[in-house]
């Protein structure tokens, strides 16, 4: 019984921890989606991604889901990418795994038939 209890303890907090790692997660791929789309808008920028990825993180929750978000990417001629950075929380005090995604989307343009 005394090695029984501080099992279930561990079991419970590593699946509280994996939870919150893939929730931090789920929105930084979100996040870099719904940037990259704003990008590659025919009319878009880079800069109307990256805040739109970071409104989304805000959105999501903010520092309860993802801190120290930090986004950046790259638009060229056919591509918009975007990546979102940040930690997710967690139930062990000093450590905080890194959540890195990206998306990346085509950019809209006139092309000839």
């Amino acid at each position: 019984m005394v090695v029984v209890l501080p099992a279930l303890f561990v079991l419970m907090f590593l699946g509280v921890q994996a939870a919150l790692y893939y929730h931090a997660r789920s929105v930084a791929i979100a996040a870099a989606t719904q940037g990259a789309t704003a990008a590659a808008l025919e009319n878009g920028t880079l800069a109307d991604g990256l805040a739109t990825a970071g409104g989304f993180v805000a959105d999501a929750g903010g520092d309860d889901v993802l801190t120290s978000v930090t986004a950046w990417g790259d638009r060229s001629a056919t591509t918009a990418t975007v990546w979102v950075e940040g930690n997710a929380l967690s139930v062990l005090p000093g450590w905080a795994p890194t959540v890195r995604q990206s998306a990346s989307i085509p950019v809209e343009r006139i092309t000839a038939p």
